[in-house]
C-alpha cells in the first residue's frame, strides 16, 4: 500500500497486512551446569571465609542472587544449596 506521499514504505500502526513484522524475542534458557558452578563458587568464597567476605551491600546481593539463580536447578539440588548459603550467612554474621 501506498502513503499519502506516494511511499511502499510498510506502516508501524497501519492495517494488519501492511504493519511492519515484529520479531519475536530472542528466549533464553540459562545452562543449568554454569549456574550450578557460579553457586558452588560463590558458596565456596562463603565457606572459607572466617569473617565476612563482602561488603554488606554485595551480601545483600548476593542473599537475593543466590536464591533465584538456584531456580534454574531441580528442586532438591536448589534447596539443599540455598539450605547451605543460608547457614552460612548466618554464620558470617555471628562471627562478625
Amino acid at each position: 500500500m501506498t502513503d499519502q506521499f506516494g511511499n511502499g514504505q510498510a506502516s508501524l500502526f497501519g492495517e494488519a497486512e501492511d504493519r511492519i513484522p515484529h520479531p519475536k524475542p530472542a528466549s533464553y534458557v540459562p545452562d543449568p551446569d554454569r549456574i550450578r558452578q557460579r553457586l558452588h563458587a560463590v558458596l565456596d568464597t562463603a565457606r572459607a571465609a572466617p569473617a565476612k567476605p563482602w561488603p554488606e551491600k554485595d551480601r545483600r546481593m548476593w542473599q537475593t542472587i543466590f536464591p533465584n539463580m538456584s531456580k534454574w536447578l531441580p528442586d532438591d539440588e536448589r534447596d539443599q544449596l540455598c539450605f547451605e548459603f543460608a547457614a552460612e550467612i548466618e554464620r558470617l554474621q555471628l562471627a562478625a
